[in-house]
């Protein structure tokens, strides 16, 4: 299998794990066994577990920046936008049976290395930045209602959607997720 292959499903693999398993609920030999290979295979694309992991941060921010900037660009309101973000943190929760990378990481922060830290701030900074644009524009065209401060709305939404996926994994059970948005999306007028 050529190293690019190997390579992302060690990703795959990884990610799949600490969505599910957390930080500390995966080891090299679960990631050796689950790609068919040896574990100090897995040491010539990832010298270390702390590596891996920012990889992993790394791929999960451009992935989601990607899913933002398709959202921007294939629905026209603030509302709409936002309606489509809370559908993504759904959809990543599995019907309450896993967490989005981001969140299980953060369930994990006393275990995880320096860089893996880093590259969350950067991944909220990003998904903060992007949900300011949405409140504004929201704002502007109507289709969310009572926008206080578009940079706090931002920060208070982020943290809500990655609440709703810890209740909702704590009790697997998607209604638990449904349930803690419910308001939010109830000031979505368009």
């Amino acid at each position: 299998m050529p190293t690019t292959d190997t390579k992302t499903a060690l990703l795959n693999s990884a990610e799949n794990a600490a969505r599910t398993l957390g930080f500390d609920g995966f080891s090299y030999a679960d990631l050796a066994e689950d790609v068919g290979i040896r574990k100090a295979s897995i040491h010539h694309h990832f010298p270390s577990k702390a590596k891996l992991s920012v990889a992993l941060m790394q791929r999960y921010h451009q992935n989601f920046e990607a899913v933002c900037t398709a959202i921007s660009e294939n629905h026209a309101t603030g509302g709409t936008q936002l309606s489509e973000l809370i559908k993504q943190y759904r959809a990543a929760s599995d019907n309450g049976k896993r967490l989005c990378l981001c969140v299980s990481f953060s369930a994990s922060r006393d275990s995880l290395p320096p860089g893996v830290l880093e590259q969350i701030s950067l991944f909220r900074e990003m998904v903060i930045a992007w949900l300011t644009d949405v409140f504004e524009k929201g704002s502007v065209d109507g289709s969310i209602s009572n926008v206080a401060d578009p940079a706090l709305e931002a920060v208070t939404t982020l943290s809500l959607l990655e609440g709703a996926q810890l209740a909702a994994r704590s009790e697997e059970n998607p209604r638990f997720f449904d349930e803690a948005v419910k308001l939010l999306g109830m000031r979505i007028t368009v």
